[in-house]
């Protein structure tokens, strides 16, 4: 998910053929890495409502209603998503429990209800603006937030660069960033949440649950 100026490329960045690939790796895989610690992470989700940001095809939230959550919503920048989600609900017979909406999650944040446990699966690297991003999350989560973000490594930031050097050549708005952790922690404890878990996975990513105090 990107800030709005740049929704067109995020689009082109994240297309159908990203969304065809997401759900053969799903159906084939079930959920991986990173995406698997944010399952784990997630706790106990029986009877949750569960907010996903950036959800992509939905395949957590589809996990976590298979895990016990009652109802999910995701809300997701790129449109070129929604034909291929649209055949997974579907195959999982839970169209009528997963709202889906386009848009920019900040701008619309004010729109959306509180839920239980809010999910940003590797969101926060695609966000300018992490505190805005970050906090409009937090405020919605009742209980939990869990998300991912790259680690705050030498490598990981040279090798961002060089993804920025090529976007800013193919002539793209794009961009993907490292944010300083503490300013994620930060944004999260302006609502009270404060971290309980966190993972590595890899050289490249870190999940971290947070919880209500």
């Amino acid at each position: 998910m990107a800030g709005s100026c740049c929704a067109r490329d995020y689009e082109s960045f994240f297309g159908r053929r990203q969304a065809a690939r997401d759900a053969r790796g799903f159906r084939r895989h079930g959920l991986r890495g990173s995406a698997r610690d944010l399952l784990e992470l997630s706790g106990d989700v029986r009877g949750a409502s569960v907010l996903e940001v950036g959800g992509g095809v939905g395949a957590i939230e589809l996990e976590l209603l298979a895990a016990g959550a009652d109802r999910a919503t995701n809300v997701e920048l790129s449109g070129e998503y929604e034909d291929v989600a649209g055949e997974l609900l579907s195959e999982r017979g839970v169209s009528d429990r997963i709202e889906r909406r386009i848009g920019d999650f900040v701008a619309e944040a004010g729109t959306i209800e509180p839920h239980d446990i809010v999910v940003m699966h590797r969101v926060v690297c695609c966000y300018p603006d992490v505190d805005a991003l970050v906090g409009a999350a937090a405020e919605r989560a009742r209980h939990r937030l869990v998300l991912t973000y790259p680690q705050e490594r030498a490598i990981v930031r040279g090798a961002l660069r060089l993804v920025n050097a090529m976007l800013k050549l193919r002539r793209s708005t794009f961009r993907v960033y490292v944010h300083p952790v503490r300013r994620i922690e930060a944004a999260a404890r302006t609502q009270g949440l404060t971290p309980a878990a966190r993972r590595r996975h890899g050289l490249l990513w870190e999940s971290v649950a947070f919880s209500k105090s």
